[in-house]
């Protein structure tokens, strides 16, 4: 039994609903702009406001990325589908009733693997299934201002910009059992609609969203116990630590015979804590009824497999082929095919001769670092992957040291250019003649005869002082290994 970490006996069972803004220029069922960032109630026509004689038209590019995103999910997309009303009241919808999904989705019955890293646990890979995929439109944002030193907000102001925004909303099966399964799904989730483009994922703006469903119980055999709605989390952490609380506080309440009722509550980040909003509405609070200005939408079997055929490879995929095929470390895979973006620049490098190991470690290490810092993308990068490899194979080769390298990266990062030129303008390739080393190590030796005594005497650390003089004598273009065993066999003889 999947027992809750610290609570023996028990178990929790965890569904999300995650809300995936379609990256479309223009909103679901009309051609208002989808930009962030702009004034409030800039981005709104007749058709966002629900004005009387005005006619919802489906965005077909929504279609696509629904679609795109449902096949890469391994959803079964339907051929035919429909859209419903969903009627709720709620000052940041402006029609009173929200266009969604009910009873015949765009797809269904799909699943992900995930790889889930449980603190002081091995990493293990977790099926997760997924029970629907639907599109509706996103509602407006409530601001709240003012101030009350009892009431708190005094007044609250609509800004419909984002109203009518498209979202596909992907719904879980109850088959995650910790906060850190769930962090991981939602996290593969946003993965995966960045490799397909269909979304930037961007959780600070609200651009993927995730809703928790959680309940407690005595063992699988059990029957589910209440179920709890979590809101407002803004991250993958905040994800993972509002689902371990709210396990904690139903387990405590079960105990000490407390009630646990049937509500939403919302996660607050400053006390790490949840807290109840509402109760929770039922489907037939909605009244869903078949919206009667948008007919049904059929996606045949020949435009579902062009769509398929479109499909980038994705990261678990990826995470897979380089594991198995170019022998790299678990970590190393899942930093590289993190996004999308470092995952196309490691492989072309890759693809251009240079080792993947050595390709790797480059590219996670000291490049992430550089771009990250300057807030770059690895596209926009002077050093191009063609670049990089060359420098790789230097290394490799015996060419140039690491050391060498890696002086010479920052220049490279900032303009870019040939490490092959660059060393042959600059004399920088690396000493690998025995007989020249030799030379070097016997008159370094000679210069140091107390050190020398010392070290024969049994002073073995000195043997780093004779090497950082060999590479100071050298300018650190001494063979590293190729030194170090001359060395050693001169000192020891």
């Amino acid at each position: 039994m999947a027992s809750v970490i610290g609570h023996e006996g028990w178990e929790a069972v965890i569904g999300l609903e995650t809300h995936v803004q379609l990256g479309t220029a223009s909103k679901i069922f009309t051609a208002a702009s989808t930009n962030f960032g702009d004034d409030p109630n800039t981005h709104i026509d007749p058709v966002v406001l629900g004005l009387p004689g005005t006619l919802p038209v489906l965005n077909a590019k929504v279609l696509e990325y629904a679609v795109k995103a449902s096949l890469a999910l391994n959803l079964q997309v339907a051929e035919h589908s429909k859209f419903d009303r969903k009627q709720y009241f709620y000052p940041d919808l402006p029609k009173n009733y929200q266009i969604s999904q009910f009873d015949q989705p765009i797809a269904e019955n799909g699943w992900i693997e995930v790889e889930v890293a449980e603190k002081g646990k091995d990493t293990y890979l977790k099926t997760i299934g997924i029970e629907r995929l639907h599109m509706e439109e996103d509602a407006g944002k409530l601001v709240h201002a003012g101030s009350d030193r009892l009431a708190g907000s005094t007044h609250s102001l609509v800004d419909y910009n984002r109203a009518g925004v498209a979202l596909a909303e992907i719904v879980s099966k109850p088959d995650l059992r910790t906060g850190r399964e769930a962090a991981e799904y939602a996290s593969e989730i946003r993965r995966i609609m960045r490799y397909l483009g269909v979304s930037d994922g961007n959780m600070q703006e609200g651009s993927l969203r995730c809703d928790v469903n959680i309940s407690v119980r005595r063992g699988p055999d059990e029957p589910f116990g209440v179920k709890v709605e979590i809101k407002n989390m803004n991250s993958f952490s905040a994800i993972q630590k509002a689902i371990d609380f709210e396990i904690a506080r139903q387990i405590k309440a079960y105990e000490t015979g407390e009630p646990v009722v049937q509500e939403t509550r919302l996660w607050d980040e400053a006390k790490q804590l949840t807290k109840s909003m509402r109760s929770k509405e039922g489907a037939s609070d909605y009244r869903y009824f078949p919206e009667p200005d948008l007919g049904p939408i059929e996606v045949t079997p020949s435009r579902r497999e062009a769509w398929r055929a479109e499909l980038p490879e994705l990261p678990a995929a990826k995470r897979h082929r380089y594991a198995e095929q170019l022998g790299l470390s678990i970590y190393d895979a899942r930093v590289l095919t993190d996004e999308r973006g470092m995952a196309e620049y490691f492989e072309a490098a890759v693809a251009a001769g240079a080792d993947a190991k050595g390709v790797a470690n480059w590219v996670t290490g000291d490049i992430a670092a550089h771009v990250n810092a300057n807030r770059l993308a690895l596209a926009e990068l002077p050093l191009k992957p063609e670049q990089l490899a060359e420098m790789v194979q230097l290394i490799d080769s015996g060419v140039i040291s690491g050391k060498i390298a890696k002086e010479l990266l920052p220049e490279l990062l900032e303009k870019g250019g040939s490490t092959k030129a660059i060393v042959a303008e600059r004399g920088l390739g690396m000493i690998s003649d025995p007989a020249a080393i030799t030379a070097i190590v016997e008159e370094l030796l000679a210069a140091h005869p107390e050190e020398v005594a010392a070290f024969r005497g049994g002073k073995n650390k000195l043997q780093g002082f004779f090497v950082g003089q060999l590479m100071k004598r050298t300018g650190g273009k001494a063979d590293p290994k190729l030194a170090n065993q001359i060395l050693i066999a001169k000192l020891n003889g």
